[in-house]
């Protein structure tokens, strides 16, 4: 063997050795990646990261190593403006307290900065596991970065967290299928309501910077392009790309001022027969503008079966909803942060997603539509809201 290569090989040995011996416990367990760049769910692969790629490390030390029960978990949302939000936040608390870790759970109120500080607070304050469902999936790459170099295991909760590989796995709902249920629900709504077609529509998304806003809207598309190409479905405004029926921030009154504005400029002479809602605020912010404006009660979907809505679903006001229980998400986030404790690590998932820097590891749960015809059969176990089905 040439000496100067017998050398080297003798440095780098040293230096891992170095480098194991200066290895602390309670190390992240690591996500393998490769370069495809589809938004697909990909089948997960076991290959490891070149170690210039910027992926995280091997699972080895995590999945030996746990951290110590009772430790601080943090619980970054978004904001509280809606039902979901609001009972993540009460069932975190709650359940994470349960079950013997110290929460720190905290809102954004829809501001990057306040969740990046947030975030790094909760750093600073010893935190072993974040959830983070993201104001803005792709403005959080650096912080979380910190949070990986800290040791700390991210889990996105609802949404994908792009561009950076601090993160080692998602918790949702399944974003594209929630969308391809909602524009099939609108299928179905029009033909057991309006009549023969064709029908008028109109097309709302949701917040532009929540990653799954744009997969919604993909999902209905899919079920719904091929009707407005066949001349079955009418978009009357003639506003059928996301950029134009995104609702930012998903604010509800943002929506209606829209929905106003669509009817005033296209409707005068005519009815509207549908619209493609993506959540139970936009769709009561729709139907109010419609009553407002003197027009009949369009089919609308919805999500997140808020408790007015799923009230309007009941009473045939609002078509229908899509069921996204938060106390699954919650209960699967729970169950994955029990597994970082124990020290094993990352549960298996046959399912990853490209978020522009590695494959995520995603663990998806399944939504249902919701109308008048299944909503005691979908909430029978759901007291509060069988309390609304009267």
């Amino acid at each position: 063997m040439h000496k100067r290569t017998l050398l080297s090989m003798m440095m780098v040995a040293a230096l891992s050795v170095m480098t194991l011996a200066g290895c602390s416990g309670g190390g992240r367990e690591g996500t393998s990646s490769s370069d495809s760049s589809t938004q697909e769910a990909t089948e997960a692969t076991d290959t490891a990261s070149d170690a210039d790629s910027g992926d995280e490390a091997s699972s080895d030390s995590a999945s030996s190593e746990g951290f110590e029960a009772g430790s601080p978990v943090g619980i970054s949302l978004p904001w509280l403006g809606t039902q979901n939000w609001k009972e993540a936040e009460t069932m975190f608390t709650e359940q994470l307290t349960e079950a013997g870790y110290e929460p720190i759970v905290q809102a954004a109120d829809q501001k990057v900065p306040q969740q990046q500080q947030q975030i790094e607070s909760m750093i600073e304050n010893g935190a072993k596991v974040i959830v983070v469902g993201p104001v803005d999936g792709s403005q959080l790459g650096s912080v979380l970065e910190q949070a990986k170099d800290a040791g700390v295991y991210v889990i996105g909760y609802d949404r994908l967290i792009e561009n950076t590989t601090g993160v080692d796995g998602v918790v949702q709902f399944g974003s594209v299928e929630t969308g391809r249920l909602q524009g099939k629900a609108l299928l179905d709504g029009l033909k057991a309501e309006k009549g023969d077609g064709p029908y008028n529509i109109e097309l709302f998304g949701g917040g532009p910077a929540d990653p799954n806003a744009p997969n919604f809207f993909t999902g209905a598309m899919e079920v719904l392009q091929p009707e407005i190409d066949a001349g079955n479905l009418v978009v009357v405004s003639g506003q059928t790309d996301f950029t134009q029926c995104a609702t930012e921030d998903w604010d509800n009154s943002k929506a209606q001022k829209r929905m106003e504005s669509l009817l005033a400029g296209n409707y005068s002479d005519k009815e509207i027969d549908g619209v493609l809602s993506p959540n139970d605020g936009i769709a009561r912010a729709i139907i109010t503008a419609c009553e407002d404006a003197g027009q009949p009660i369009p089919v609308v979907t919805g999500l997140d079966a808020e408790n007015e809505s799923v009230k309007w679903v009941w009473e045939g006001k609002q078509y229908c909803t899509v069921a996204k229980p938060t106390q699954d998400l919650v209960a699967k986030t729970i169950e994955i942060i029990d597994s970082l404790q124990a020290g094993e690590g990352m549960p298996e998932t046959d399912v990853k997603t490209n978020n522009g820097k590695i494959d995520v590891p995603i663990y998806e749960l399944p939504p249902v539509v919701v109308t008048k015809d299944n909503a005691k059969e979908v909430f029978a176990d759901d007291p509060d809201r069988m309390e609304l089905l009267q």
